[in-house]
């Protein structure tokens, strides 16, 4: 038991132990990086309220807007902690947790995500689930500007602590598939408490979504050998469904948008109130993508072998 405790402790960069046990402490690694993003990011927003005046003990707050925005900027803390956890006690290259020189593949990853969530909507809308309402009357274009910087950071700290901290960590030192459910364990844990009230249905269909695009998330990781083409689609997809197409995202509707769209009644085509993230639509054609990048990542290991 000693044992144990000591190689499960995340403060050791120890990683000679069965593959059961290192699944466990990155898992560990993972709960105490966004424990103390979470803090420092806190820490972000109370200080610009304390710096605005406000006196937040008495549940002073800016306009919802501006704490939209504070609470995806404020995400950078989980960066943080996730680059230092790497640095200071794995003590590895930042290119081993996905962080590679080849930034440009943020935006192919950019381009796969529009494309993507594209083809979901557009699907979803030949069922009569989706309407197009017309142009936003009242877009704000410096809100969306925000908006999308803020996207990117939220995203990036979802792929720094997911992929890079986990999968990556893990995916030469036990099977890809383990190495691929630890991933989306930690990715879906960090989303389950946006299904709070929901019903029933509406959590299965969305538990689904989220590791079938935990699982695209993984394949383009492991494919590209970086963790930046899957912050692209990932930055992408979420500002493209909020403020671009103006749908619920996790539930939630951004303060700005480009489109009006809504869905039409409630039901598992179009997720209902939570958005195309819980549609049976969407898990089908998120599970296709993820099969098909996984061949592809398949096809180009068995080359390299060669």
């Amino acid at each position: 038991m000693k044992k144990f405790i000591k190689n499960i402790n995340p403060f050791n960069n120890r990683t000679e132990m069965p593959a059961a046990v290192l699944v466990i402490k990155k898992l560990l690694a993972f709960i105490l990086c966004f424990v103390v993003g979470t803090l420092l990011g806190n820490a972000v927003v109370i200080g610009a309220m304390i710096a605005g005046g406000k006196n937040f003990t008495q549940g002073e707050t800016f306009s919802e807007s501006t704490m939209e925005l504070l609470g995806l900027y404020a995400m950078a803390g989980m960066i943080a902690a996730s680059v230092l956890y790497w640095k200071l006690i794995e003590k590895r290259k930042l290119s081993e947790m996905g962080l590679t020189k080849h930034i440009g593949g943020w935006f192919a990853g950019a381009l796969i995500g529009t494309g993507l969530l594209f083809v979901c909507v557009a699907a979803i809308m030949l069922t009569g689930s989706i309407s197009f309402e017309g142009l936003s009357q009242d877009t704000n274009a410096p809100m969306l500007m925000l908006l999308l910087g803020g996207y990117i950071i939220q995203s990036a700290a979802e792929e720094f602590l997911c992929r890079g901290l986990v999968l990556c960590s893990l995916r030469d030192r036990v099977p890809m598939p383990v190495a691929v459910a630890a991933s989306t364990f930690v990715f879906t844990f960090n989303h389950w408490g946006n299904f709070s009230g929901s019903e029933p249905r509406y959590i299965f269909s969305g538990v689904l979504c989220l590791v079938v695009i935990s699982c695209v998330f993984s394949f383009l990781t492991l494919k590209t050998k970086s963790i930046w083409a899957a912050c692209g689609l990932h930055s992408l997809w979420n500002f493209c469904l909020s403020c671009v197409l103006g749908l619920d995202l996790s539930g939630e509707r951004a303060s700005a948008a480009l489109i009006d769209m809504k869905s039409v009644g409630e039901n598992l085509l179009n997720g209902g109130n939570y958005g195309i993230e819980t549609s049976i639509i969407t898990a089908a054609l998120l599970a296709a993508a993820a099969v098909l990048l996984w061949h592809m990542y398949k096809r180009n290991d068995r080359k390299a072998g060669v």
